[in-house]
């Protein structure tokens, strides 16, 4: 019994020490350009085909809409990056899958795209790209902003339940589960709200991957190609470890004995 008692301690421990970790990488997605963190984001946004797709549509030479330069300052009309990623706290845009450069850290940094990509162009570019695209989701910076930096407070509230969840558990006394019980329960009910706003927004945002542009007759992809990040899937990965720990601590919030 003493055996099966410790079995069920370790298992959600293990459990929830799985969900933190999953957190802690979606915390660090786009911080800066390192391996690790320039691989995790919440959000995707390609505009490597944008400038050839003007090209077609318009029939003129699309000249100075990108940048090469990989240390170019962000929202300085410096020029388009090929590239731009999305974290909780700040957005990093490469001009390769590897060179970027990332943005000011800030908490709860809210998903702009439209906003972010425009303030790198050229005013004549930033200008047409304006009047070319449609309303559409990934235009409406109110709704992307008020969302993803509500949907950071209940991922952060989220990660910190499960780290008490953890640690708690950690001491062997029927309150100490109770109390893991109880937070597994809370923070799990925070990431699936938060991981479901993101997953939302970001379904919302893609509208602009359909987007025609060129003549009523001959038409063709805008080109901007909005996808989810890791993050994301971190985040929902993290909610159901949570959840698989919640029973666990529980049975040993009702029959541990020590």
């Amino acid at each position: 019994m003493q055996l099966r008692g410790e079995m069920c301690i370790g298992s959600a421990s293990v459990l929830s020490l799985a969900a933190l970790l999953c957190l802690i990488f979606m915390h660090v997605g786009q911080i800066n350009t390192s391996p690790v963190p320039r691989d995790i984001s919440m959000v995707k946004v390609n505009m490597s085909g944008y400038g050839a797709a003007l090209h077609t549509a318009l029939s003129d030479p699309i000249e100075g809409l990108y940048t090469t330069n990989a240390s170019a300052p962000l929202q300085k009309q410096a020029g388009l990056r090929n590239f731009y990623d999305f974290g909780l706290y700040s957005y990093c845009a490469y001009v390769n899958h590897t060179a970027g450069t990332c943005s000011n850290h800030t908490t709860a940094n809210r998903f702009e795209p439209f906003q972010v990509i425009t303030a790198d162009m050229l005013a004549n570019y930033s200008d047409l790209t304006d009047y070319i695209i449609s309303p559409t989701t990934f235009t409406d910076l109110p709704y992307l902003g008020q969302f993803s930096n509500g949907a950071y407070y209940l991922l952060l509230i989220g990660t910190i339940c499960a780290a008490i969840a953890l640690l708690s558990g950690i001491i062997k006394h029927p309150l100490t589960f109770l109390c893991s019980t109880a937070f597994a329960i809370i923070g799990s009910a925070m990431l699936l709200v938060g991981a479901t706003i993101w997953t939302v927004i970001v379904h919302k945002a893609q509208s602009i991957n359909k987007v025609q542009v060129g003549t009523t007759s001959d038409t063709s992809p805008l080109e901007i190609v909005v996808s989810m990040g890791d993050g994301i899937y971190l985040a929902w990965a993290a909610f159901a470890l949570l959840v698989a720990s919640i029973m666990p601590y529980m049975i040993s919030c009702c029959t541990f004995r020590g």
